[in-house]
């Protein structure tokens, strides 16, 4: 059973009694009866929290959503603080977590160190942060480096969010930028058209360093500030003439189950036989390039930064990795590709005795033409951000989320104006494994 934060251990699995109390300490009479009071509160309280039930709610899907397709994402916690669980009510939170995608915990007080705490709950043996304690920071070059600022004292705990922050858990003074799409995209909003509130996706991705370091299994992201504002639209520009409508800031996810399943049946069995391999140091390899006007994906000018201008890397640390990852509660498949680190595709070929009429690639493959690899991982994930796909996060202060990094993917988006200061705290950490792909069962099953 999968442990719970560190903090859980504080709590007592079974309670002292005034007679045990008496047995250990020598002082008078009237200062053991009031030891004892003291004792019995603390063990009330224990035994209260111990018996707080798990309540959950859907969470508030927005009109633009099909509720049909969305019933199973994302649900609302109630009834427990996510930095005082027992270890009874993280299994149950670990559950529900890996069967919806995400969870809300709403008004909730939680120190960076209980962030740390709860998110390393569901990988004891992870330490580091997701791209490495302060390497984000350490290297100029890649295109997280402006978005992440480390707390001092609890490294794996990043200060994300736009505007100037003061005097903030160790850190005297905090820079933040929102990341905006003006800077990463081929093409942008216009300025009077993000004066009307238009906006776009930034980056569709998950939450990895893809090289080196594993794929963390959860993120969790906490409100400490959050500006509010008129909503904004999202234009997915792209000829579908497709939009959005988003509260300000908002953190959009797509469900990488819905991803798998919604493909077409010739996609679904290259799909389950597809491995990823990702550039090295895929951050600052992208820097110079520019996105798709959807954030899904890069486009294929070739400005990508050659292997030979990258920091050193060892072919042994570059990842490659299954097109879909196994939930390791549900047993379902997840389709979880970063497609702007994307470089190479592995296809392996049909099993013994599968259908061969319509397949692609039947006898396997090896793609490395990047424009090719893009234009097929973006025909198979686009679908999936359809407007009526997308949770799109309308943030609170003290709103805490925790969601599956390897079974949804998410993005930053729309813009905030400098003197609007939005103050988050983010925990991912590298994985001590990698995803699970397919079985054998799964593969004769949709190849």
């Amino acid at each position: 059973m999968p442990r719970g934060p560190n903090m859980i251990r504080t709590a007592p699995r079974t309670l002292l009694t005034a007679r045990a109390l008496q047995r250990q300490t020598s002082c008078s009479p009237l200062a053991r009866s009031a030891q004892v009071y003291q004792l019995h509160l603390v063990n009330i309280h224990t035994t209260a929290r111990r018996n707080m039930a798990v309540e959950i709610a859907p969470l508030p899907i927005p009109p633009t959503a099909d509720a049909s397709l969305l019933k199973d994402f994302g649900r609302e916690v109630k009834g427990v603080h996510p930095g005082k669980l027992t270890p009874e009510q993280f299994k149950e939170i670990h559950d529900l977590l890996y069967k919806h995608g995400a969870l809300l915990f709403r008004n909730v007080d939680l120190t960076p160190e209980q962030q740390y705490a709860l998110t390393k709950a569901f990988d004891p043996a992870s330490e580091s942060y997701g791209h490495g304690n302060k390497k984000t920071e350490g290297e100029k070059k890649s295109i997280l480096h402006p978005d992440l600022k480390t707390i001092p004292r609890v490294p794996q705990v990043q200060l994300i969010g736009n505007g100037v922050v003061y005097d903030h858990e160790g850190l005297a003074e905090a820079k933040l930028k929102h990341p905006s799409h003006t800077t990463f995209h081929k093409t942008r909003v216009s300025p009077e058209d993000e004066e009307k509130g238009y906006t776009r996706f930034y980056r569709w991705h998950i939450d990895a360093a893809l090289y080196d370091l594993s794929p963390p299994k959860v993120t969790t992201l906490y409100g400490v500030t959050v500006p509010k504002g008129k909503h904004q639209r999202v234009r997915y520009d792209d000829g579908t003439g497709d939009e959005l409508e988003v509260p300000l800031g908002t953190t959009a996810f797509v469900d990488g189950k819905t991803m798998f399943d919604i493909l077409p049946p010739e996609l679904k069995s290259l799909a389950v036989r597809t491995k990823v391999k990702y550039a090295p140091h895929p951050y600052v390899w992208m820097a110079p390039a520019h996105a798709l006007p959807t954030g899904l994906g890069i486009m294929s000018e070739g400005l990508e930064m050659p292997y030979s201008e990258l920091p050193p890397w060892d072919e042994s640390k570059i990842k490659t990795l299954p097109m879909l990852w196994k939930n390791p509660v549900t047993g379902e498949l997840h389709f979880q590709v970063h497609p702007c680190g994307a470089a190479e595709l592995l296809v392996d070929p049909l099993p013994e005795g599968a259908k061969r009429e319509g397949a692609l690639y039947p006898d396997g493959a090896h793609l490395t033409d990047l424009k090719e690899v893009r234009d097929l991982l973006y025909k198979m994930q686009r679908p999936a951000i359809a407007p009526n796909l997308v949770y799109p996060h309308d943030w609170e202060e003290k709103d805490l989320v925790l969601f599956h990094n390897r079974g949804v993917l998410h993005t930053v988006v729309g813009a905030f104006k400098p003197d609007q200061v939005r103050a988050f705290h983010q925990c991912n950490l590298a994985a001590s494994d990698d995803p699970k792909g397919p079985s054998e069962e799964d593969v004769k099953k949709w190849a």
